[in-house]
């Protein structure tokens, strides 16, 4: 009975390690040069970015919050904005279709979307194109609790809880740039969303 229970133990042991391993998430960087075709990839695990970034005090980065220059944001109540947008019903916010230029500003299940593509720039590769998916929870996490900091260390959490994603994909004349969190410790690419 007891080597019954130690077994029982060790599979409920090692079920839950197993389990535990598998819900770790990873923030993905994928920096593509079109030109020379060198990739850097970098796959950070959420839970060492948030041991790590508060050790980081340099620069505007200190404690794990970044200062933002009061200065950029002078006239603006950047706090005031985001809650309005967290309020805001699902829909397209901001839409503009010239001739060289899209533009698009939208909130979408839980979701702040912006797309801007460039027609001009790099004509003979379709332009250049921004695609910003960001979860509201993030947008959450980032607000500055006072006015000049934003929390780095709130936004780990808030992709830790979020689900699998492509966040940033950016596409230009000289590269591809993607930013996206998953389950995977490899540097897979992630699916469009």
């Amino acid at each position: 009975m007891r080597r019954l229970l130690q077994a029982a133990a060790l599979v409920c042991l090692l079920t839950t390690a197993t389990f535990a391993a598998s819900n770790e998430k990873y923030l993905h960087v994928r920096v593509t040069s079109t030109s020379d075709k060198e990739v850097v990839s970098v796959n950070v695990p959420l839970s060492l970015a948030e041991k790590v970034i508060p050790a980081i005090n340099h620069g505007k980065l200190n404690q794990g919050k970044v200062c933002i220059d009061n200065k950029d944001l002078k006239d603006i109540d950047l706090k005031a904005i985001l809650d309005a947008v967290k309020t805001a019903p699902d829909g397209e916010f901001v839409t503009v279709q010239e001739k060289d230029q899209e533009v698009r500003v939208a909130k979408s299940k839980g979701n702040l979307i912006v797309h801007v593509l460039d027609k001009q720039s790099n004509k003979e590769k379709g332009g250049e194109k921004v695609d910003v998916t960001v979860p509201m929870t993030l947008v959450n996490a980032l607000m500055p609790t006072d006015k000049h900091e934003i929390d780095l260390v709130a936004a780990i959490h808030a992709l830790s809880a979020s689900g699998e994603k492509l966040i940033v994909s950016v596409h230009d004349a000289e590269d591809d740039v993607k930013v996206w969190v998953d389950n995977e410790s490899g540097s897979n690419e992630p699916s469009a969303e």
